[in-house]
């Protein structure tokens, strides 16, 4: 039976190849996992964000971004036509919790774009 063909890792700009069925590179899988654990870890620490991302106030204004902006703003930016998957806060709300629902605050990101966005913003603002 032959082999099915590599893939490229996930994580995005890494040009390794991976063997079908798994998401990311030996170097980049324990990386991701650290982030996810943390992003879990910080909602249960932080009970107040995790109540903001599922309160009717953070969907209705979610539903309104991507309505209006349903295209990755980044990648419109390189040229690219990309379908948004999140909407993204330009400045952090753990960096400035009085922006969390403003429209000027949003932009509609591709799940790559906003990987990148974070470790920018991670270096950026050292309370990430």
């Amino acid at each position: 039976m032959p082999s099915r063909s590599k893939k490229p890792c996930a994580h995005p700009g890494c040009p390794e190849l991976i063997e079908a069925g798994n998401t990311y590179c030996e170097d980049h899988r324990k990386k991701e996992s650290r982030i996810r654990n943390k992003r879990y870890d910080d909602q249960q620490r932080n009970p107040k964000i995790k109540k903001f991302y599922s309160s009717a106030r953070w969907q209705k204004v979610r539903r309104k971004k991507i309505k209006q902006d349903p295209l990755c703003e980044h990648c419109l930016q390189e040229g690219i036509t990309k379908p948004a998957d999140l909407v993204d806060h330009i400045v952090p709300i753990k960096v400035d919790w009085s922006l969390r629902l403003r429209l000027d605050n949003l932009q509609s990101l591709c799940c790559s774009c906003h990987a990148k966005k974070t470790e920018k913003d991670k270096q950026k603002y050292d309370c990430l």
